[in-house]
């Protein structure tokens, strides 16, 4: 079976290794001439550290990581303590695998090593796919093609695969603007739970700061949403302005303003939502995280969800012919993460307690395929 992964980021390096886990090869296409130290942060909750620790990576990724003690929510502007849950040790013990946060290039390097430079071909940009009776061809940038039995778009929010299969997007701008900073730890660790996630809430549901430790708990990362009209680029990486970002949150809680002011520079990006598809993929051809279900930021289940999709999909590979396969990875995926998807865009997710079960304690390995 011929399998084109389009996409090198966490879900596309994530269904090389589980394909490779079930028996199966892939090739990965990356439009990226070479793999760079990009990103800041990752969250890996528990399901998606327990989808990855078969696949032989688990060992690196918690000696990089920090392992927050608590999930914390807390209200703005007092400060108070809204939320608490256990995590670390609790959390393992619970679901079977802990909480990891991790540098995002972290996560990406110990999955490139697993896969390996012969699986990945870098600076190959995918324009798009034409599907045919006997399976698709794909298109690349430079004018060359190649033909799969199989091709599964892991190629992001702006995903040529989902275009090539469902047509040009027209996603929603919010109005609402993320800013990330990773400061060193030794400049907030005056601060309560410093060792914890927390996510201080504001007077509405796109008003936040979460923060979190990176790096075995040597740096901070800092991430905040505010409302801005007039800022509407999508890309993760442009510079913002630290003064801009201190002062939308002027008004909060002292704990949450020293987190700000300990930052030396931001990035920016405009937050879109984009609606549940009604389907992914077709005979040959499917999507897998952002790409088919692009999320807010304010479940922090953004990678945890490409991750699980990567492990059900390679399992039902390896179980199904082609179009059963696809179809079953669809039945089983779609529900699940719409309804992420959605709760992500309500943001209301634990900010007075509740029960994470449903989120962290899925096991991709143990779904019937």
């Amino acid at each position: 079976m011929r399998i084109a992964i389009i996409g090198g980021g966490i879900g596309g390096l994530t269904l090389a290794l589980a394909l490779r886990h079930e028996g199966l090869d892939a090739v990965v296409h990356e439009r990226t001439p070479q793999f760079g130290r990009v990103g800041a942060d990752i969250n890996l909750t528990p399901n998606a550290v327990r989808a990855l620790d078969p696949l032989g990576v688990g060992h690196e990724l918690r000696s990089e990581a920090a392992r927050p003690r608590f999930r914390i929510s807390r209200d703005g502007y007092t400060g108070e303590v809204t939320s608490r849950l256990p995590m670390s040790d609790a959390a393992e013990q619970s679901y079977g695998a802990p909480q990891l946060t991790i540098h995002r290039a972290d996560l990406l390097d110990a999955l490139e090593r697993a896969v390996g430079d012969e699986t990945v071909r870098l600076g190959h940009r995918l324009d798009h796919v034409e599907e045919g009776p006997a399976g698709t061809t794909l298109h690349f940038a430079d004018g060359s093609t190649e033909d799969a039995d199989v091709v599964v778009g892991a190629d992001g929010i702006h995903s040529a695969v989902r275009r090539s299969l469902h047509g040009a997007e027209h996603p929603v701008f919010t109005g609402t603007v993320a800013y990330r900073a990773v400061v060193p730890t030794e400049r907030v660790d005056h601060l309560t739970d410093v060792d914890c996630f927390t996510k201080y809430w504001g007077s509405d549901r796109f008003t936040q700061i979460v923060t979190f430790p990176l790096t075995r708990g040597e740096e901070t990362f800092v991430f905040a949403t505010a409302h801005e009209e007039s800022w509407s680029q999508e890309s993760w990486t442009t510079p913002g302005r630290i003064e801009d970002l201190r002062a939308a949150y002027a008004d909060f809680h002292e704990d949450a303003r020293a987190l700000l002011d300990a930052c030396d520079e931001v990035l920016i990006s405009a937050l879109y939502v984009r609606d549940p598809l009604p389907t992914w993929g077709s005979r040959s051809a499917t999507l897998l995280g952002d790409a088919a279900h692009p999320m807010m930021p304010f479940m922090a289940q953004g990678a945890g969800q490409a991750v699980e999709d990567a492990v059900v999909l390679a399992r039902c590979l390896a179980a199904h012919d082609t179009p059963h396969a696809l179809n079953r990875y669809e039945s089983l995926r779609r529900e699940r993460t719409a309804q992420i998807q959605l709760g992500s865009r309500g943001n209301e997710w634990l900010k007075a307690g509740g029960n994470a079960d449903w989120v962290y304690g899925y096991d991709a390995w143990a779904v019937e395929v």
